[in-house]
């Protein structure tokens, strides 16, 4: 990504202040703040006459003026927002706290289920934002499966999954020194060319951030000799609350994931680091649905605008509302993506209701018609079976010889080793005559 080109400075401030008050300005004042908007766009919009995109963005400056700058060694952090992310932010209070996912709208079954594969999908997507390649469908086999990962990308999304489930167990602890270099060595394990840099802090300056096209630096982080007292104050930031200083607890998690990629503390993780945090955070302050949001595969699709976020942020002067507005921005989207999912559910679960007719058939088992009648080539392993429903070997092995044994099933084996369970060549009329 090229260097961002800087805004203009050294403007006239009466100029400035005289649009602030004129009322025509201000539709494109509030559009400004609402969609954080930096010179690269200000200096595009249609001003009324007699206005210039200068003195517009020296107005827009002189607003922005941090009256409680979050303070971090030597840096002073701005996270004013507006009126549309206080509106966003009362939007997830509502609705991040798990009821979508309870009562009537989904099942305990249904609710497991989805969650292993929505930390799948997180594990998969943040990794693939930090260059693993290989396909959605690969490393999911991979880890349903229990396969061990043969390369370093599956090995990346491994580690992503393994620390994700840690994040679980300590989501209502607090953050320390000890816990976080734990988190970045499971989450980099196997995968530097250095081991050693697994699970510390980096020893030098050598880290830098580069555009992955012309190689030009694009972010140069804090000397690692101020390392101690930057983390000492992120993990008070993280542990601390204050009344008189409140900061709503989405915008923390956010800002507390801006800190890791602007402090850079490792030689590499740093990335994947800081959207554990995030979750951790979430997780921690009671929004219990986050674990059920894949907002990596929202980052995944939009990496231009999240490096841009960062960049944005680090180059006007530290303000953070263009991270903050992508961050929120991509929350939202990763609620309605649920939301949606739920709703298809919904319809889903009427088709499985009526395998459900069938004598000696369970919920599990249910669902495993289902995804065979849509997906015909598909098969099971007890161990897939096993991971897909978070239940033990015997209830998965049950589940499959008693299909098997309904003829829905049939058993067979891969290289005369691996037994698989394919779908029955019959399944359809036999469907057809017990759920009549």
């Amino acid at each position: 990504m090229k260097i961002l080109e800087l805004p203009p400075t050294n403007q006239n401030i009466s100029d400035a202040i005289e649009i602030m008050n004129r009322l025509d300005i201000e539709p494109i004042f509030q559009k400004a703040l609402n969609e954080a908007l930096y010179w690269d766009k200000i200096k595009y919009l249609t001003l009324p006459e007699g206005v210039s995109h200068e003195a517009f963005w020296t107005a827009l400056k002189l607003f922005k003026i941090p009256k409680d700058p979050l303070v971090f060694g030597e840096f002073r952090f701005n996270i004013g927002l507006s009126k549309a992310h206080l509106k966003m932010l009362h939007e997830f209070d509502l609705n991040l706290g798990g009821s979508l996912l309870s009562g009537e709208k989904m099942d305990p079954l249904d609710r497991e289920s989805f969650l292993i594969s929505s930390l799948m999908e997180e594990a998969i997507t943040s990794s693939q934002i930090e260059g693993a390649v290989t396909t959605r469908q690969m490393a999911k086999e991979m880890l349903i499966q229990n396969k061990k990962p043969v390369n370093e990308s599956e090995r990346m999304i491994y580690n992503n999954y393994i620390t994700i489930r840690r994040i679980k167990e300590l989501a209502s602890q607090p953050i320390s020194e000890t816990l976080l270099l734990e988190v970045q060595q499971l989450i980099t394990a196997k995968t530097l060319d250095n081991e050693k840099d697994s699970g510390r802090f980096r020893q030098n300056n050598e880290v830098r951030v580069v555009d992955a096209l012309d190689g030009s630096v694009v972010h140069q982080p804090p000397d690692f000799q101020d390392l101690p007292q930057l983390m000492r104050n992120y993990y008070d930031f993280f542990n601390l609350d204050n009344d008189e200083d409140f900061i709503h607890p989405v915008v923390k998690a956010s800002i507390l994931h801006f800190l890791i990629g602007f402090i850079h503390p490792f030689v590499d993780g740093n990335g994947r680091t800081a959207r554990t945090i995030f979750y951790w955070y979430m997780l921690k302050k009671g929004y219990l649905l986050t674990e059920f949001l894949s907002i990596s595969s929202i980052i995944l699709i939009s990496k231009t605008a999240y490096a841009k976020a960062f960049l944005y942020s680090e180059t006007d002067e530290l303000d953070l509302r263009y991270f903050l507005h992508y961050k929120l921005k991509v929350i939202k989207q990763a609620y309605n993506g649920l939301r949606e999912y739920i709703n298809r559910k919904v319809k889903e679960k009427a088709i499985e209701n009526q395998y459900l007719k069938i004598g000696g058939i369970n919920e599990r088992q249910a669902k495993l018609i289902k995804i065979l009648i849509d997906e015909p080539e598909k098969y099971f392993t007890v161990k897939e079976v096993q991971n897909r429903f978070g239940i033990v070997n015997q209830s998965a092995r049950s589940d499959l010889r008693g299909l098997e044994n309904l003829g829905f099933l049939r058993a067979t084996y891969v290289n005369k080793k691996k037994q698989i369970f394919i779908r029955s060549d019959d399944i359809i009329s036999r469907l057809k005559e017990q759920t009549a």
